[in-house]
């Protein structure tokens, strides 16, 4: 087991632990919760070694093996997916030429009585199990197996790591974990980045893992379906549970409410000893009995209540203005990146009042169905006309991305408000807790969840009877998602939402579109009901087979003259791209390291240098869409 003992740390003025314990059993199901800066990551740092505390030790046993995975990580250029994943083997083919070492040895040794004998059998017989536990036998079929699991295509296993973007290296570096199988598996939102297909696979993997798995995750569902004890991490203490999360929220409560009760109780008894003592002060024949009590009093062990974090969100829309009966109708609506179809003559029609999911796996075109609706993006083809005095609030998947890192809070929200609402603008940043000196920082300073509920709080400056909300939980908490979720259902308007958080879609919605092969399949229900109607457990392994089925085919076809120039033409472009990225990526990062000197928003030439910046960001963007548009289409040819 994994022994943390009197862990303290402190960030300037700020506890963030204060002295607590943690024990880590071998077979562990913990999940590790509590408010956004609480110290959950920095705690699994802590236990994995990569931080180390101001007091305190951390103990695991010689030989185990751990696996962290975290938010900030990176792969190595040069490997494809499968190489770059079969890497996690290393300690495998180590074991494997140990195994081969004792059984050399063994066979030429004939002290079958010694102690040394002994040891070398039972370090063969443990190296023989790790083997077996590791699946030797089977590496490279049990690679593929996860990382389809995790939502890769069998074409990208032999496409570079570089291809692919940061959410997906993540793939690629949870895989590896989880092939490696460590004894201790740490993970830090591993759901980050996934759909709905490849969270349901990770979670039924999770459930059945071998070994110990601590959690991080603003996922409830998740967190539940997986976990067996829970770890909250509040105000520099702990406060362990053996229960899902669900369950924890319960015992808590049970808990702060049994200590108020035996509180207040002890304080009527400390009040009454109290008067007592005063009373017998005063009498010189009771001053024996005073005395008495007051030993009595100092012996007692005085009840605490624990502090408590209860600062959260208030969100709340302002009035829906009445919109025509038809909010939006589409006909025949597609969209296309050169070659590459992402929608194929979609039709839909939204009434007043409706509430639509948006679900389906990464790269089906939710996000860019909810971009045309919002007017950000053309439409290839089709038509699509918005209803009578519809007024849209979008909410985008990067939205935080677009604030002004030189801007203050409160100049952000007063650039977006509209002139009767400017004097207000302090009152709702306070809502969204951003309260005094607060509103004087500038964006750039702000963590990812601060940006997310500052991003969250200019949609509440102009009233909107359509609302789109594309991964609004990205960065949030679990208790700013309640928050959330609740203000979206008093929403007396239409919505529409992109989301792969089961917990936050439930009951939310009334119809569910899922997105599926460039079409939309539509449900009446919430995500519940889409999930039990699709059997998602299933659906990858279907959809896996038959996208081998029309790889094999596409293989066998022989390419016609014109076919051969157009794959040879898309080459050439990925090749450009690739390198366009690297060099514009070398460029921004020497922009940052300038951002990031003492100074350098006082300098003459700081907005010149931002809009240089903000310039590169967006060629970036257009660079990486080109490269992937091409790259999908180059697939289209097979192997």
């Amino acid at each position: 087991m994994i022994t943390a003992s009197n862990l303290f740390v402190k960030y300037g003025d700020r506890v963030l632990m204060d002295s607590i314990n943690v024990v880590i059993k071998e077979k562990d199901k913990i999940g590790l919760v509590g408010r956004n800066g609480a110290g959950k990551s920095t705690l699994l740092k802590l236990i994995a070694g990569e931080q180390s505390p101001d007091s305190g030790q951390i103990t695991r046993p010689t030989g185990s093996s751990l696996g962290f995975l975290h938010q900030e990580m990176s792969l190595p250029k040069g490997k494809s997916v499968i190489q770059e994943t079969l890497s996690a083997f290393d300690e495998l083919k180590k074991l494997e030429k140990r195994i081969e070492e004792i059984n050399i040895e063994l066979g030429e040794r004939t002290d079958y009585e010694s102690d040394a004998y002994a040891r070398l059998i039972e370090e063969l017989s443990m190296a023989n199990e790790r083997f077996s536990i590791l699946g030797g036998q089977s590496m490279e079929a049990e690679a593929e197996k996860i990382l389809q699991g995790l939502g890769f295509k069998t074409s990208d296993m032999n496409r570079m790591v570089e291809e692919f973007s940061g959410g997906w290296q993540m793939r690629i570096e949870l895989a590896k974990m989880l092939l490696a199988r460590p004894d201790y598996l740490l993970l830090d939102e591993p759901t980050n980045h996934l759909d709905i297909e490849s969270i349901l696979w990770l979670e039924s993997f999770l459930k059945d893992y071998h070994g110990a798995v601590v959690l991080i995750s603003h996922d409830r569902m998740f967190l539940d379906n997986i976990t067996k004890r829970t770890i909250e991490i509040e105000l520099g203490k702990i406060y362990d549970y053996k229960a899902n999360y669900s369950k924890y929220l319960e015992m808590r409560e049970e808990r702060k409410e049994k200590t108020l009760a035996a509180f207040k109780n002890q304080q009527q008894k400390i009040a009454h000893t109290e008067k007592l003592i005063d009373k017998f002060r005063a009498k010189a024949n009771k001053a024996k009995m005073a005395q008495s009590l007051i030993k009595q009093l100092d012996k007692i062990d005085r009840i605490e209540l624990d502090a408590e974090d209860k600062a959260t969100m208030r969100i709340k829309f302002l009035p829906a203005p009445r919109s025509g009966d038809i909010v939006i109708e589409a006909q025949r609506l597609s969209k296309s990146y050169g070659n590459l179809q992402v929608l194929n003559e979609v039709s839909f029609k939204l009434d007043r009042g409706d509430r639509v999911a948006f679900v389906g796996q990464n790269g089906q075109g939710k996000t860019t169905l909810a971009k045309i609706l919002v007017k950000d993006l053309m439409p290839s083809g089709g038509d699509f006309r918005i209803g009578h005095n519809v007024h849209i609030g979008y909410y985008a998947q990067n939205q935080s991305d677009s604030l002004q890192p030189r801007q203050t809070l409160l100049e952000t929200m007063e650039n977006a408000a509209p002139p009767e609402l400017r004097s207000k603008v302090r009152s709702i940043l306070g809502a969204f807790m951003f309260s005094g000196e607060d509103v004087e920082k500038k964006v750039s300073v702000l963590s990812g969840g601060e940006r997310a509920r500052l991003a969250m709080a200019c949609l509440l400056l102009k009233p909107i009877n359509l609302l789109v909300l594309d991964e609004p939980t990205n960065h949030l908490d679990i208790l700013s998602k309640d928050v959330l979720k609740q203000a979206v259902l008093d929403f007396k308007g239409t919505l529409i939402v992109v989301s792969h958080d089961r917990e936050f879609l439930k009951g939310l919605t009334t119809r569910t579109f899922e997105f599926r092969d460039k079409k939309l399949h539509e449900y009446l229900g919430d995500v519940n009901f889409f999930l039990e109607k699709r059997k998602l457990d299933d659906m990858r392994a279907v959809e896996l087979r038959s996208q081998n089925n029309i790889t094999k085919k596409s293989s066998m076809k022989e390419l016609s003259q014109e076919d051969r120039k157009a794959r040879k033409k898309l080459e050439r472009t990925v090749q450009n791209q690739e390198r366009k990225i690297e060099q514009l990526e070398a460029n921004i990062a020497k922009i940052e390291t300038e951002m990031g000197e003492e100074g350098f928003y006082q300098k003459e030439n700081a907005q010149q240098v931002l809009d240089k910046y903000k310039q590169l960001k967006k060629e970036l963007d257009e660079a990486m869409e080109t490269w992937e548009q091409a790259t999908e289409e180059l697939e289209q040819f097979g192997e």
